[in-house]
Formats: C-alpha cells, sequence, structure tokens
C-alpha cells in the first residue's frame, strides 16, 4: 500500500492508497481541496469538520446531477439503437421488396 501527502485548505494529510492509485488520489485531493477552499471563501472559515461536509455535499450533489444526466443519456442511447434497428429493418424489408420485383420483371421477360 502507497501512503501519500495530500493538501486540503493548506493542511496536509498522510493517506494511504493501492500501489499505482497516487496520481489518481491526488487528483481527487485536489478536486475536494478546490471545493473546500470555495465554500471556505464563500462562508468564511467555519472549521474543517464543516468545510469537508460542505464540500463533499456540494461534491455529491454534483455527482448526483451527473449521475442524473448520465442515465438520460443511456436511455437516450437505447432509444437511438432501437430506432436504427427499425430503420435498418424497414430497409433490408424494402431491398427484398424491390429484389422480388426486379426477380418477377426478369422472369415476365425472360
Amino acid at each position: 500500500m502507497a501512503q501519500l501527502n495530500i493538501e486540503v485548505n493548506g493542511r496536509p494529510y498522510a493517506v494511504g492508497c493501492e500501489d499505482g492509485q497516487e496520481g489518481h488520489l491526488q487528483e481527487l485531493a485536489r478536486m475536494f481541496d478546490h471545493q473546500v477552499r470555495q465554500v471556505s471563501q464563500d462562508m468564511g472559515q467555519l472549521g474543517d469538520t464543516r468545510l469537508f461536509l460542505m464540500g463533499a455535499l456540494l461534491l455529491a450533489d454534483e455527482l448526483y446531477d451527473v449521475r442524473g444526466r448520465l442515465a438520460a443519456m443511456q436511455m437516450e442511447v437505447t432509444r437511438l439503437q432501437s430506432d436504427r434497428a427499425r430503420m435498418e429493418a424497414k430497409a433490408v424489408s424494402a431491398l427484398e421488396t424491390a429484389a422480388e420485383k426486379i426477380e418477377r420483371l426478369a422472369a415476365a421477360d425472360g
């Protein structure tokens, strides 16, 4: 397990993570630090616990919104795939009908 120091709101914290995940954890810490600093800027110095709570709640709200948009997009993709399948089936049917007509015409002329 890897150990690294992250900084949130100007304070260092030692945290552990799986080997190879250090960069990801540092990026998450930067995101959280940004959120906590924004809360601190907007609401004043509240104390680490309240700042962290507000920062976490704001990130959770953002995650909730993103999940909702993702679900809507997944439904749209499913709808579009269904529309595409219907259109392909219509195209195949139209081609089969045209081929049958061509064969009948060719047989009638021959």
